[in-house]
């Protein structure tokens, strides 16, 4: 019998495997995607019904789309719609300095952990904050949570376009807080008004800080 589950404030003790199985559905589909998906469908099995069902709604159709169209999707969807961004810091502070410096925040906080990046991968897309949530619950909890706001637009963008990796979002979502107060009003901004725009002062991630190539963001 499934556990049930409710939004919760902090971390549950299933929370680590939900979000690691979510972070290697969301990384961009290359030739280990198979296993990766393989291995996302044997854990989303244990997991409380709500955030398994749409994971295993994820694999499925993925196990019937041949590998090259699932990563045509995936850069359609991904790296070419600003809408659908994968990279959080997008969300709160658009192109601007103020994103470098979130980005800068980000990595401090992975190397306080003694998580290390590699220099190709940024900080911010979600399948790495998820990866490093799997590792580090408490403040991989905290972290989705300041990203609240982007994170439900995201799902809705995905849910409005009928993705396929809708599901996985809608997986994300059960694992936090439900959206109350402010963070509703900043989705409502979000959807409204975008992030903001400023197109200068994004170092030290200049060269690739909004949509670099898919291979890039995904956890190791």
């Amino acid at each position: 019998m499934k556990k049930k589950t409710t939004r919760a404030t902090r971390p549950q003790s299933w929370h680590p495997l939900a979000w690691q199985a979510q972070s290697l559905l969301l990384a961009y589909p290359d030739e280990q995607f198979e296993q990766r998906l393989a291995l996302a469908a044997r854990v989303a099995a244990t997991l409380p019904a709500p955030v398994a069902r749409p994971l295993l709604r994820f694999t499925t159709h993925a196990e019937r789309t041949a590998p090259a169209d699932l990563a045509t999707a995936y850069v359609a969807t991904f790296d070419h719609r600003k809408r659908c961004c994968l990279y959080l810091t997008y969300y709160a502070h658009g192109d601007t300095r103020k994103r470098g410096l979130a980005l800068l925040r980000l990595k401090q906080t992975y190397a306080a952990a003694g998580w290390q990046l590699g220099d190709d991968e940024l900080p911010d897309h979600l399948a790495v904050v998820l990866e490093f949530a799997a590792t580090d619950p408490e403040t991989g909890h905290r972290l989705l949570t300041d990203h609240r706001a982007g994170l439900e637009l995201l799902r809705l963008a995905l849910n409005e376009d009928a993705s396929p990796w809708a599901p996985v979002l809608d997986s994300v979502s059960t694992t936090l807080p439900a959206l109350v107060g402010d963070d509703r009003e900043a989705v409502l901004r979000l959807a409204a008004q975008g992030p903001p725009e400023e197109q200068v002062g994004l170092d030290p991630y200049t060269s690739k800080v909004f949509l670099p190539d898919p291979v890039v963001g995904g956890p190791r």
